[in-house]
């Protein structure tokens, strides 16, 4: 077990010799520009589960098309809040958050698409939310004690992404089957 630092004089000197990093100090044990990638390409991912969603939204159409466009509202408003966190944590470590659009789909790990049939929309979602619990997951356990407030940031957003999950796969165990087409099971 580490021993607790118990000379509080060295604590208080360090503090204010490294004023200018902020929250980060030498009890900070990842590897902070590696970090801050890892956070910048999740910001993308996001960004592009934002623009997705929204595209969803204003393009489902058909008789079943309103709760499901609903579900997709709400899913790019908690996107949007996701991104927003990270952003924060990656001005919190020193960073710059990457919002530049040239390139955003390529540091994403989920993709964008423009389907216009609604189960495709789902499933299309649905594949990119179980990308993200997966990314998160690994993200996470990453992190480890290195860095327990960026830590617990993804694991509140792999939270919320498995609701995501769990909400699309609702709606398309909901969906009529004439609508899933051949294999009307649900079932990716």
């Amino acid at each position: 077990m580490a021993e607790f630092l118990t000379d509080i004089t060295t604590l208080r000197e360090r503090a204010r010799a490294e004023i200018d990093k902020g929250p980060v100090t030498d009890a900070y044990g990842a590897d902070l520009d590696r970090v801050i990638q890892v956070c910048n390409e999740a910001l993308a991912t996001e960004l592009v589960c934002v623009l997705r969603y929204k595209r969803h939204y204003y393009t489902a159409t058909g008789i079943h098309a309103e709760p499901v466009a609903k579900e997709f509202l709400e899913h790019a408003a908690d996107e949007q809040d996701h991104a927003d966190r990270l952003a924060e944590r990656i001005v919190q470590l020193g960073g710059e958050p990457d919002f530049d659009p040239k390139g955003l789909a390529t540091r994403s790990h989920t993709e964008y698409d423009a389907s216009l049939d609604l189960v495709e929309m789902i499933k299309e979602d649905l594949v990119a939310e179980r990308i993200a619990i997966a990314s998160y997951t690994e993200i996470a356990q990453w992190l480890g004690d290195g860095d327990p407030t960026t830590r617990r940031l993804f694991e509140y957003l792999l939270a919320n992404e498995e609701e995501h999950a769990d909400d699309l796969r609702s709606l398309l165990e909901r969906l009529p089957s004439e609508l899933k087409g051949p294999d009307s099971s649900g079932v990716l």
